[in-house]
């Protein structure tokens, strides 16, 4: 079962279930996503309008960006569904003599970083769509602005819950180099994109109060 294609009622109630997908990594790709179509929104509302004249191209640029990223991060739910599978099963491996717990161990290692990879992409698309929003707010009509307050607020959101995804393999990995340099990575985005949408939506509230 895809669960892109559910209606929100179906995923809502798989999540609040004891079924092991959809989880946190879907929740936060989804979460983002709705960020993303939000940007697309607002950018469709603001083009062409007559303060905006002459913006056309780069509105037009958010528009399908923020779309792209939109449909990357709706793939990403079952991309990460799929991509959890694996390790969900190598945690059922039996580890009664030292062989199984060694082999136990070498699958583990091998699917965690097979699981980490639907949340890095996940950070990697929200930063993106947040960059964005940084555009957008200072080409937004004021009658909707309060719409790239929203967006940036579901951003923020999905850029933690898909990084918390990332820290919890990382955790469980014992590849030093490979958890130094992702992690240091996954962090600079997070620290980055949060910083971003605190003064978008600062922005935002400046102009709307």
């Amino acid at each position: 079962m895809e669960l892109s294609k559910i209606t929100c009622e179906e995923f809502a109630s798989k999540l609040a279930s004891k079924e092991p997908v959809p989880g946190g990594g879907g929740a936060a790709a989804l979460v983002g996503a709705l960020g993303a179509a939000l940007g697309s929104m607002v950018g469709n509302y603001s083009i062409g309008k007559k303060k905006f004249l002459g913006m056309e191209e780069k509105h037009s640029e958010i528009i399908n960006k923020s779309c792209e990223i939109m449909n990357r991060l709706i793939a990403l739910i079952d991309e990460d569904a799929k991509n959890f599978e694996p390790l969900s099963k190598a945690y059922g491996l039996p580890k009664d003599t030292p062989e199984q717990a060694a082999e136990k161990e070498k699958v583990l290692q091998e699917c965690l970083k097979v699981a980490i990879d639907g949340p890095v992409k996940m950070v990697e698309c929200i930063y993106d769509a947040i960059k964005l929003q940084e555009e957008l707010v200072d080409i937004s009509t004021k009658i909707i602005i309060s719409d790239v307050g929203c967006g940036a607020q579901f951003l923020k959101a999905a850029l933690y819950s898909a990084n918390i995804n990332v820290t919890v393999n990382l955790n469980s990995i014992t590849d030093e180099n490979y958890v130094k340099e992702l992690g240091g990575r996954m962090q600079k985005l997070v620290t980055d994109g949060s910083n971003i949408c605190d003064n978008i939506y600062k922005k935002v509230t400046d102009i709307l109060v």
